[in-house]
């Protein structure tokens, strides 16, 4: 099999090295077939939902398929992706297991917004339960790509996280360094505020406070952002810095969040902080939680190390304070 990525560091076990070839090539022809918008099959003709019950495009089913084709026969043991309700035996003897969501955000294909792959490789264990029901803090690496003006391939081994762009006339990615820590200033917060009334009152002072600017206890004025593609987000704050937000609320199926702990929040957690930041549930560190199961939901607020740090102070404050105007909170200038 032809290599799609260039540039794995020097000692990297040869299983990881391949497996994250495999990804590269599948995201290389998935990028492809995005630009072509179609052109190739009608992708609107199929839409249905996966086994969590969000809507599922034909796009994302044939991301689903070309990356178990492409992971057939390397090292990956069990692989578990959103797509599917139970994870699948790949190769008996193999020592990984890949969880993964193949098109995160497709969605926004039709207006143009970028979406991309998440995927995080953990140790396999002697079941699917075993390999995919553990700690973050176990994969041995995680990553994305992101399809966009630019398309890019962000992974980390453990050790930072590193940066490929797709050359578009070599269908190579090639490797640019490894990005910079998280910025700690930024005046940029992401979270849909439609959904303001439904949240806990440690996120509605948290944003009120933020929505307050200058005049507020922040002492600064904010820009909001909200894309709605994680991806995307997590690409912005890698490199300008910020948080974002997706807390639990009070809606029916929001109740532990809305995203997915094994294949999304976790991966992005391990490379949020091999960039310095943090990512947690509101309160306590991501890559800490156990999921109960394989697509269990989880909150999740990330970003640059100081501004999800302060998120968790409001959620210590009391019930009295955090439903008080924003003047009775006068130390949260982060």
């Amino acid at each position: 099999m032809r290599s799609a990525l260039h540039g794995t560091p020097l000692g990297t076990d040869p299983d990881l090295a391949d497996v994250m070839s495999r990804i590269a090539l599948v995201a290389a022809d998935l990028s492809r077939r995005i630009q072509r918008g179609g052109i190739d099959e009608n992708l609107a003709d199929m839409q249905g939902t996966n086994s969590d019950g969000d809507t599922q495009k034909a796009l994302d089913v044939i991301a689903d398929d070309a990356f178990m084709s492409a992971l057939a026969g390397s090292a990956v043991r069990f692989y578990a992706s959103e797509e599917q309700e139970r994870a699948v035996l790949m190769s008996p003897e193999g020592r990984l297991a890949l969880a993964i969501d193949p098109l995160d955000g497709s969605s926004n294909i039709d207006t143009n917004v970028s979406v991309g792959t998440i995927f995080g490789i953990y140790p396999a264990g002697t079941t699917a339960e075993a390999s995919f029901l553990q700690p973050g803090r176990n994969l041995l690496a995680a990553g994305y790509a992101i399809y966009g003006p630019q398309c890019c391939l962000m992974i980390s081994y453990g050790a930072g996280v590193l940066k490929y762009v797709l050359d578009p006339d070599s269908r190579q990615f090639l490797f640019l360094g490894q990005v910079a820590p998280i910025p700690s200033e930024s005046g940029e917060f992401a979270i849909n505020a439609s959904n303001y009334r439904h949240w806990p009152a440690p996120i509605r002072a948290y944003v009120d406070d933020r929505i307050a600017g200058i005049e507020g206890p922040a002492g600064r004025n904010f820009n909001m952002r909200w894309i709605a593609s994680l991806v995307a987000e997590t690409h912005r704050i890698l490199a300008r810095g910020g948080i974002f937000l997706y807390p639990r609320d009070n809606r029916a199926g929001y109740e532990q969040g809305r995203l997915r702990l094994t294949y999304e929040c976790a991966p992005i957690a391990f490379l949020i902080e091999q960039a310095g930041g943090r990512a947690t549930d509101g309160q306590d560190p991501i890559l800490d939680r156990q999921p109960e199961s394989l697509h269990a939901r989880c909150p999740f607020v990330f970003g640059s190390a100081n501004k999800v740090a302060r998120v968790a102070t409001y959620h210590d404050l009391p019930e009295q304070e955090t439903s008080a105007l924003f003047n009775k909170r006068g130390l949260f200038r982060v």
